[in-house]
């Protein structure tokens, strides 16, 4: 099950992570040791960032549809990595998507081969402001 991160520990901004490849390592060490809720959970009115991290590969499809269906409305989508962003150096493999764009509307694209931690944060705490 995918929880969603209370990112600044006070309501303002929820992370749902969908952590598909490496880059993933670069998202949790981001998050720290922030508790995880259940999607479900998050209150309404919240601004909630989903984050594709990692390779998309056409078999992962289902479970990443699933999840960007259980998110509220008006979520925001962050293609996190080259991978997401582009498909990164698999571009070519018959089993890779090339970029989260073709799959959903991304509003922020984090590139990187992984990008550091830093920038997902420093995107969160832009959120957060506006």
């Amino acid at each position: 099950m995918v929880a969603a991160r209370d990112w600044f520990d006070d309501g303002s901004v929820y992370v749902v992570d969908v952590p598909l490849a490496c880059c993933a390592l670069e998202t949790q060490a981001a998050a720290g040791s922030r508790g995880g809720v259940a999607i479900g959970e998050i209150p309404h009115g919240s601004k909630v960032v989903v984050t594709l991290s990692g390779t998309i590969t056409r078999p992962m499809l289902p479970a990443i549809t699933q999840v960007l269906d259980a998110v509220p409305e008006g979520s925001k989508v962050v293609a996190f990595g080259a991978c997401a962003c582009v498909g990164g150096p698999y571009w070519d493999s018959y089993a890779v998507v090339r970029g989260a764009e073709l799959l959903v509307p991304v509003d922020h694209f984090i590139a990187g081969c992984p990008p550091p931690p830093s920038a997902l944060h420093d995107y969160l705490a832009a959120e957060r402001a506006s």
